[in-house]
Order: structure tokens, then sequence, then C-alpha cells
């Protein structure tokens, strides 16, 4: 019998001798590889979405954070500010006033419950005091929830910021 030129009939290329198999991805480089992108595919899309959900959690709690650091800040100049004109007293270095922790205390609770900030879940007023006369110290806190709750950040946290202001004359 002659085989013919140019086919090859159960064979590799031309004058190779070695055979092809009929099952698809199986032979001299061992069991395929095809379908193992899925699993790499749907663990990649589940850390990206893990990312997102602790990148807007982390943005919102620095966002809550700075609100509350500004109505802290605007509570401390309010208790800066408390005090009568009568309080004022006029030294060497220029006019000075001496503010009273009580007073400060109450001028910041009436700010906080007119709050122009916004609303903040479990806002509480830890301190407002005058540490030294001169100046007022305001620490506020609140509760912070995350927009989403995932197993990646805690239901919510208690913020704190604290803010101190002084009144300068002159």
């Amino acid at each position: 019998m002659r085989e013919r030129q140019g086919t090859s009939r159960g064979r590799g290329p031309r004058g190779t001798g070695t055979r092809r198999t009929g099952a698809r991805g199986t032979g001299a480089r061992g069991p395929s590889d095809g379908g193992s992108i899925l699993p790499l595919v749907c663990g990649y899309a589940a850390l990206a979405l893990a990312l997102v959900l602790v990148v807007a959690a982390a943005t919102s709690l620095y966002l809550e954070r700075k609100r509350l650091f500004t109505l802290a800040d605007g509570a401390a100049l309010v208790g800066a500010e408390a005090f009568e004109l009568e309080d004022v007293r006029v030294t060497p270095e220029g006019p000075r006033v001496r503010l009273r922790p009580a007073e400060v205390r109450e001028a910041v609770s009436d700010y906080l419950a007119d709050n122009p900030i916004g609303v903040f879940e479990g806002l509480v007023l830890e301190e407002a005091t005058s540490p030294d006369g001169a100046s007022a110290r305001v620490t506020v806190s609140a509760i912070w929830r995350p927009p989403v709750v995932t197993v990646f950040v805690p239901d919510g946290l208690r913020v704190e910021a604290t803010a101190v202001s002084r009144t300068v004359f002159g």
C-alpha cells in the first residue's frame, strides 16, 4: 500500500509520526486547564467588592469625623466667648479675660442644643472647660455607622473630636 503525499490521517504534522488524540486537551501535555479562570475571576471580583466597601466606610468615617470636628470647633469658639464685658481686665500686656469653666460649659451646651451642623447619632458633650482661664477646650463624641454593614467593618464606632479656642483682644 502506498501512502498519499500531503495527508496525515491520524498523524501529526507530516513526517513526525505523532498521533493526534480525539479528546480535546489531553495528550502529551496532560489534562486541560480550560475553565479554571472562572474561580479566579470570582475571587478577584469578591476582593474588589470588599475593597470598595472598606474604602467607602473609611471615607464615611473620615467625613463624619470632620463634621464632628467642625461642631467641636464652633462650640469651642462659643465657649471662648462665654464672658461678660465686666469680666475683661486691663493688664500691662493688654486686655485679658478670665473664663470660668461653668460658664463655658453652659454656653457650649446651649450651642449644641441648637446644633447648626446637622444630626449626630448619640452626640455627647464629653468636656467643656477652660483649663487656663484664657482658652476653652471642648470635646464632643458621636456614634458613626458605616454606610454598608460588612464583616470587614464594625457596626459602629464612637468618634471623638476635641477643639481649643482662645479669645484674643487687639
